[in-house]
């Protein structure tokens, strides 16, 4: 394990290089002005000689490269930069919002998981039975529904229609405290659309996995041998079945991450993807290369968690042999 660890982290160098790198170009690139975004209405009415000194002090001025290379070294020394868009140093705004964001993934994942599981094993138990058939179809709709078009209708259903949970945002509305209880009813609709957006996945890969296994020889000696339905399912069938599924888990995180920003734009949910759609837009070079490193950082680190847990469960595969 912990070799197999150690050469992902020395993999995921050049990577985040690569990546880092290339979040720069295409922010060179960009055809939005960071002067004019961070001077905002006041660039309006500036000069040209104001604004080129502006673009000075920004740093602007200089090849994407150099920029580049500073804000690399001055990362591997823990220090991310400052960010002009929200002028603050960009650790504080990731420090901010990646909590909200965190616990918003991880529920999501947790239903996700949880619920596809539950419900690809009532599908597997009777192939072409009415509970598979509307389980895999409703599998499919959902899987081919956008993430926000899905946020935008239950934001009608369930806060403007039946007004039985809030629309958006952390807490209430003049609230000046966070509250547990807030936070949870806030928190039910976009996690609740997020994990519906992964949740077809699950559901029919536990379903082929729990089918497949339940033909196997050794489910059929287990039932041959007299043991009850139940232990049958949870205990062999069950177990093989979900191999599948671990894979599955590093697979998911990049839409899982595309999906929360989506989700949190369209329910005010003040996690990251507020500040990366203004750090995108206003072409602020060093949280934008922050934010995608802890993007790329989440995916790495989510192969990472599947190959571990494969090798954790099935006694074929060897971590070392990995």
């Amino acid at each position: 394990m912990t070799r197999l660890t150690a050469r992902r982290a020395l993999f995921a160098v050049p990577v985040l290089l690569v990546v880092t790198f290339g979040v720069f170009a295409v922010a060179a690139a960009s055809p939005f002005d960071p002067v004019k975004a961070y001077a905002g209405t006041a660039a309006l009415g500036a000069d040209q000689e104001t604004l080129d000194r502006l673009r000075e002090n920004l740093g602007v001025d200089r090849p994407f490269t150099a920029r580049w290379w500073d804000w690399l070294t001055s990362a591997a020394g823990g220090d991310l930069g400052r960010s002009t868009v929200m002028r603050q140093p960009v650790a504080e705004v990731i420090g901010e919002r990646l909590v909200w964001s965190a616990l918003l993934c991880a529920v999501a994942f947790a239903v996700a998981v949880l619920l596809g599981t539950v419900l690809g094993v009532l599908a597997a138990r009777r192939p072409g039975s009415l509970p598979d058939r509307a389980v895999t179809s409703l599998a499919y709709a959902l899987e081919a529904a956008p993430v926000f078009w899905t946020a935008l209708l239950a934001v009608w259903l369930f806060a403007l229609k039946l007004d039985v949970l809030p629309a958006g945002g952390l807490t209430d509305t003049g609230s000046d405290q966070v509250t547990f209880g807030q936070v949870t009813s806030h928190l039910i609709l976009p996690a609740g659309v997020l994990a519906v957006s992964q949740l077809p996945w699950f559901t029919l890969y536990v379903r082929q996995g729990v089918g497949d296994a339940l033909a196997e020889d050794p489910v059929r000696g287990a039932r041959a041998r007299g043991l009850s339905e139940r232990t049958v399912l949870l205990g062999h069938a069950l177990r093989s079945g979900l191999l599948p599924v671990l894979t599955l888990i590093g697979s998911r995180v990049p839409e899982l991450i595309t999906g929360a920003l989506l989700v949190e734009t369209v329910f005010s949910w003040p996690g990251i993807a507020s500040a990366t759609v203004e750090a995108a837009t206003s072409v602020d070079f060093p949280l934008l290369a922050a934010l995608t490193t802890l993007a790329t950082a989440a995916v790495l680190a989510g192969n990472l968690l599947a190959d571990l847990l494969y090798g954790l469960i099935d006694p074929r595969v060897k971590l070392n042999e990995m």
